[in-house]
């Protein structure tokens, strides 16, 4: 990427930025979007930033009707960046919860909150995180050492859609034959013939080694990289490979009599705990090294590391505010008290992982649930419903001020107005929070017996359950092999964290990925596989043909994830209707 964008080019008056197209197209695309992150989230514990997407639809429509007619007005570049905020704000909703908490909570306690609940719950803790970023945008974007790279590759391709209008058509087209192929293949599967799962005998196939026809991974591949690709090889030869096999051997692991076909839900069970482990403690290390970093660079430069936000409109924070803290004490039975000092927390937290993001791109949402997650473990042990969803109001906070701190980022280049994009920003949310609660509850109409499954893996929710239990039960209610396998995966997990963070880029990039890792351990092996494929297939790719790759690799990913993940709510929908 490089280090400075191309030159703005001019475009139309600044007055048509929160234009009714720009946000009705954001909010359609937000309500497309928006489910094909549920989807991603609940099968392979990761999403994707659908702010590239929104741009190339954006200007493709409405830059083409502007060219056919005489009277059409221009796609302006704010219009642009308003669509993409009301977009990506709607398909980031997951960071609320939907994911990870609430299918965590409702496994542990058997509670399943309704649907407008649920949306009020996923809609206040993003609505909060948004008011944050408000408050921290002044100090952060006027922080040199903060570059937001996530936003400024945003920013790059909406500058690059401008300066090269055919470019974006084409990519557009890509987009969209990768998401009608993807389509195809997941409807195929769902309602005309089951693709084949092969596999090369019967043992590896009770070990989860099949081939998994599904071309939403082969897309997340491509997007991930060959580190982690081959990373998530690696975890899935050693987690389903090496220990499954043992585990059966020793029978700390029994399968059910006459059993056949892939033992996932039965392997897991065991598997989570050390590729748990081996995550958090890797995000936790690799955070307290990059906050010491960004400590310790505002000191030499003689900069504040924290500024005090300056004032600003307050009823939007006290709302926000007043919503999560009543929210939590009438759902979830939690006391004032105790709700009221998630506000704090979240406030801290949302704030690092600001900084976070601003110096690295990546965001520590994972690592800043399970910190908030033993926070309310030592504050009020033994309590579930504390753990899971005070922490969540942390975690969902941190999700939606990163995201809009990225937006503020390209707002601030392109001269766009602060507070409209905030406004994009909460109807983005509000469109999210209902779509994405709908998806959901379409895809996993009952958790008890659909989630931490082969199909539905859900590896953020096998995280969050995880860590509730452990705090609330504490590690004595484990089995002694599994507590062994904590603290190793725990050692693992803090060196692996400690080296990604202090070693040099050139060197770094030799190391497993501690969260590919660990996360094999709690995904079939038949996806790590797949995703692993994607990895190399793209990278070939990358030697074979670098500058096409570069082009159109991320674009053909992206159509991939959408087109199977849109058309698998499609078939729940379709099931839920007709069953």
């Amino acid at each position: 990427m490089p280090s400075t964008p191309p030159a703005l080019p001019e475009h139309g008056p600044i007055q048509r930025e929160l234009s009714l197209r720009a946000v009705v197209t954001g909010t359609l695309l937000g309500i497309l979007l928006t489910p094909s992150n549920v989807y991603a989230g609940l099968k392979i514990g990761w999403s994707f930033n659908m702010s590239i997407i929104a741009l190339l639809v954006g200007y493709a429509i409405w830059q083409g009707l502007a060219r056919r007619s005489s009277q059409g007005l221009p796609w302006t570049l704010h219009e642009s960046n308003i669509n993409q905020t009301v977009a990506s704000a709607a398909a980031s909703i997951i960071s609320g919860g939907l994911v990870a908490p609430i299918p965590a909570y409702t496994l542990l306690t058997g509670n399943q909150l309704d649907a407008l609940p649920m949306i009020a719950w996923v809609f206040s803790v993003s609505f909060l995180g948004i008011w944050i970023a408000w408050y921290l945008r002044p100090s952060l974007l006027n922080d040199d050492g903060l570059k937001f790279p996530e936003g400024m590759a945003t920013l790059e391709t909406l500058l690059h859609i401008y300066n090269h209008g055919r470019e974006a058509a084409t990519r557009l087209k890509v987009l969209l034959g990768a998401a009608v192929l993807s389509g195809l293949v997941k409807w195929v599967d769902t309602f005309l013939w089951a693709l084949p799962r092969w596999s090369p005998s019967a043992h590896l196939e009770r070990l989860t080694f099949t081939a998994d026809p599904s071309l939403l991974l082969v897309g997340f591949g491509g997007i991930i990289g060959i580190r982690v690709g081959l990373t998530l090889l690696l975890g899935a030869l050693l987690a389903w490979g090496g220990l499954a096999p043992w585990l059966l051997g020793e029978g700390l692991v029994t399968l059910p009599a006459g059993s056949t076909g892939p033992q996932f839900a039965a392997l897991v069970e065991w598997l989570l705990w050390p590729g748990v482990s081996l995550m958090v403690c890797s995000t936790l290390a690799s955070l307290a090294i990059r906050l010491w970093a960004l400590y310790a660079s505002s000191r030499s430069t003689g900069a504040q590391a924290w500024r005090v936000p300056k004032p600003g409109p307050a009823a939007g924070f006290v709302l926000a505010i007043a919503l999560v803290v009543s929210l939590q004490a009438l759902l979830f039975g939690i006391n004032l008290w105790m709700a009221l000092l998630t506000i704090p927390l979240a406030i801290c937290l949302a704030a690092v992982a600001a900084r976070v993001v601003g110096a690295t791109g990546i965001p520590p949402i994972g690592a800043i649930g399970q910190l908030s997650q033993l926070s309310f473990g030592i504050v009020a042990p033994g309590q579930v419903p504390i753990n899971l969803m005070s922490a969540n109001t942390a975690g969902g906070s941190a999700g939606q001020c990163t995201d809009l701190m990225n937006d503020f980022k390209v707002g601030k280049a392109i001269g766009a107005t602060p507070h409209k994009q905030v406004i994009a920003q909460i109807l983005g949310i509000f469109i999210g929070s209902i779509v994405g609660v709908f998806a959901y509850l379409a895809l996993i109409p009952d958790p008890q017996t659909m989630l931490l499954t082969e199909q539905w893996p859900a590896p953020a929710v096998a995280t969050w359950k995880a860590v509730a239990q452990t705090l609330t039960h504490g590690l004595d209610s484990l089995s002694a092999s599994i507590r062994w396998a904590i603290a190793l995966g725990g050692v693992i997990g803090v060196l692996l964290g400690l080296l990604d963070s202090t070693l040099p880029a050139h060197r770094t990039r030799y190391l497993p990925s501690a969260a590919a890792l660990g996360l094999a351990f709690v995904l079939p092996a038949s996806v790590s596989l797949m995703m692993a494929l994607g990895a190399v297939l793209t990278w070939l790719m990358s030697c074979r043909w670098p500058s096409l790759t570069e082009r159109f690799a991320i674009t053909a990913a992206a159509g991939l994830i959408a087109g199977e993940s849109i058309t698998g709510v499609g078939a729940s929908l379709w099931a839920m209707v007709n069953g």
